[in-house]
Order: structure tokens, then C-alpha cells, then sequence
């Protein structure tokens, strides 16, 4: 069979394209290594409840556009992002804020804040930060930093502060209001029974196929593709001919409790150095959900691999280097599209999958 487009991944930003495609009478494979649809926002019925198996999910965006476009496919919730933060014990609020100050100094009013904070990053002498941890001292002071950044990006990047790059904190959200949205933008929710069934009303109309993957299967198969939308790994696409990329992952313990609830919360971070995990998903509260079980999920940060899921792009010089190399030779595959976290090798929030997308469908003369 001949089909106009060849989806390699099924998560959301082959769901858009997909979209669009069969909307525009157009033919679509999409195919997945993984057993299931939805890529990194699949979700999954447990005890009842929708749980999101790679981590917490929560749709967030400004771009009318966007939101307007998603509400199709989903009926989206009001749930807010409120991050609580544990260090040794003691609950902070997230993003940092007036309530984050007063639980560190006792601090009631923002220029009480701003007077510590100021006198804090002193301690750079204002020199220009080299590193995420000076940066993060010269925007939020030592205090913020060593309690509430420090352990937590020491476990996320398996590697001190003071050996990062400064740009991977380059803005950190600091309000001296009380307000503990963890976002600003206009539109957040989550879909009301889970992403899973989001994406695959917009697959509706595509042959799909998961457990298979893209190597075996374009070599194997006798089917025909005008166009290919790859969102695998952009170095593996190559065969690693140029080096492989870095990325990090993550590794996640779900467990279900007989509890009604057991934090409080959707998201806890655990930002000290010694607790292994970087945060605890209690799913229930994504739905506001009154089961009598919950279910939680402890993610885990953990070195990439073969074999492991690739989460975060390392997007230092090296590898945006090697990146920008691979996509020279992109120009030996006219019929083949590269997107996606791992197509273009940047960590996107869903809004800007969807919006890339779009672009995508523009340039295909599908929108």
C-alpha cells in the first residue's frame, strides 16, 4: 500500500500532523516501538485512576491558538500546578514566592525578601555567573539556592552545580507575591480521562502500529511512503556516523496504596541531595479524584543508556554542536522530517510541540 505519510512515533507531535493529514485526505502509517500510543504522555487506568506513566503532565500555554486547537480532541479540567517542596522535613511552596520566603526567614513583606535576597548575591561580587550554581545564587541568594535548587539539580544532572552551564537556569520564576500557580500562563489543565484517549482520537483514520520498530520495519516492509516524520533520535536516524548525543532519563516506582491519600498533593518535590528520588506524583489530584486507593509514582533521575528512555537533551556546546552537524545531513533525506524532543534535540513543553507542529502542517500545505 501506498500512504502519503509515514508517522514514526505516536506521541503528540505526530498527532497533530496526523490530524491535520486525515483531515486533509490524506493516508497515514504511524508506527511505535513502544505497545502503546501517546508517546510521553500516555496514560494509563490504574485502580481507577489515570496515571501518568512518564511522569507528571500538566497542560499549560498562552497561545489561544494552541488551546483552542487541543480543546477539540479533550475535555480539559481546572486543575492548577501548586509544587510543594520537602527539604529535611520542611514543606516549601513552588515556585518561590512570599510563602517560600517567609517559611525560610519568617519575612512578611516583599521588601523585607528582596533586602536578603539582594544582600545573599553579594557574594559574587557581581561578577557575571559562570556556572548554574552562581546563577542561581545571583537570582534568588544562597539560601534559596542550597535549600531548594542545589540537591535537586545535583540529582537531576548527576553532577555538582558548579559543573553545569549558568543558561540552564537562565530566568527562575520568582514572585514576591503570594500567588503558587506554578505557571503564567493563561490556559492549564488536564485532559479529564487521561492524554491516552486524547491522542488517539486525533490517530483516528491512521493505520497504526506499535511494538514496531523503525529499522526493522523500513526494512522489512513493502509499503511506500511519500513523506517520513521521524521523531526518534536524530543521531540514531544516522547510525551515530558522527557520535552519539547526550541525553539524561528517568526511572519511575509506581506503587498502588490502600490509602485514600497519601500527600496531599500532585507534585512534592524532594530537593535535599540525600533522598534518591527527585519528586513524588500522587496521580489522584490531577482529576481532584476520591478513590479509596491512590496510586504514587517516585521518579528517579538515572544516567542514559542504550535501551533506556532518552528524557532530557544535555543541550551544552558539545552536543548542540554534534546536533547542528546532524542536521546538514538532513539534506540527503528531502522526504524525511525531523521533530519532536528527539527528532530536534530540545526539551519542548507539550504547547510548543503542538505549535512546532504547526509549522510542520503549514510548510506541508496541511493547515
Amino acid at each position: 500500500m501506498h500512504y502519503d505519510y509515514l508517522l514514526v512515533g505516536a506521541g503528540l507531535f505526530n498527532a497533530v500532523i496526523c490530524q491535520h493529514a486525515i483531515k486533509a485526505g490524506k493516508t497515514c502509517c504511524v508506527i511505535d516501538k513502544r505497545s502503546h500510543i501517546a508517546g510521553n504522555i500516555y496514560t494509563e487506568e490504574i485502580a481507577g485512576i489515570q496515571v501518568h506513566m512518564y511522569g507528571a503532565h500538566i497542560f499549560h500555554t498562552s497561545n489561544q491558538e494552541v488551546w483552542e486547537y487541543i480543546n477539540q480532541f479533550a475535555t480539559f479540567n481546572n486543575f492548577i500546578n501548586r509544587v510543594k517542596a520537602n527539604y529535611n522535613g520542611k514543606m516549601y511552596s513552588l515556585p518561590f514566592n512570599m510563602a517560600t520566603f517567609e517559611a525560610l526567614w519568617g519575612v512578611k513583606t516583599p521588601q523585607e525578601a528582596e533586602a536578603i535576597i539582594e544582600k545573599q548575591r553579594a557574594i559574587l561580587q557581581g561578577r557575571t555567573p559562570k556556572n548554574l550554581e552562581e546563577q542561581a545564587i545571583h537570582l534568588v541568594g544562597t539560601d534559596v539556592y542550597h535549600t531548594l535548587i542545589e540537591g535537586y539539580t545535583q540529582k537531576q544532572w548527576n553532577r555538582p552545580c558548579n559543573q553545569l552551564p549558568a543558561f540552564i537556569i537562565q530566568r527562575l520564576p520568582l514572585r514576591f507575591t503570594y500567588n503558587d500557580n506554578y505557571f503564567n500562563d493563561s490556559y492549564q489543565g488536564i485532559p479529564i480521562g487521561g492524554y491516552t484517549k486524547m491522542i488517539a482520537k486525533m490517530l483516528h483514520g491512521a493505520t497504526i502500529l506499535c511494538n514496531t520498530d523503525y529499522f526493522d520495519f523500513i526494512q522489512q516492509t513493502q509499503d511506500t511512503f511519500s513523506k517520513i516524520i521521524f521523531t526518534g533520535k536524530i543521531d540514531e536516524f544516522f547510525h551515530y556516523r558522527l557520535g552519539k548525543l547526550e541525553y539524561r532519563s528517568l526511572h519511575f516506582e509506581t506503587e498502588i496504596l490502600d490509602i485514600p491519600d497519601y500527600q496531599g498533593n500532585a507534585v512534592i518535590n524532594y530537593t535535599s541531595y540525600d533522598v534518591p528520588y527527585t519528586r513524588i506524583i500522587e496521580h489522584k489530584h490531577f482529576e481532584f479524584g476520591t478513590q479509596p486507593k491512590t496510586v504514587i509514582s517516585k521518579e528517579y533521575p538515572a544516567d542514559y543508556t542504550d535501551g533506556k528512555e532518552a528524557y532530557y537533551p544535555i543541550n551544552d556546546d558539545k552536543n548542540n554542536a554534534l546536533y547542528i552537524a546532524y542536521t546538514k545531513l538532513k539534506e540527503l533525506y528531502p522526504n524525511i522530517i525531523f521533530g519532536g524532543r528527539l527528532g530536534a534535540y530540545k526539551y519542548y513543553d507539550m504547547d510548543k510541540i503542538i505549535a512546532s507542529a504547526f509549522e510542520v502542517c503549514k510548510n506541508e500545505k496541511l493547515r
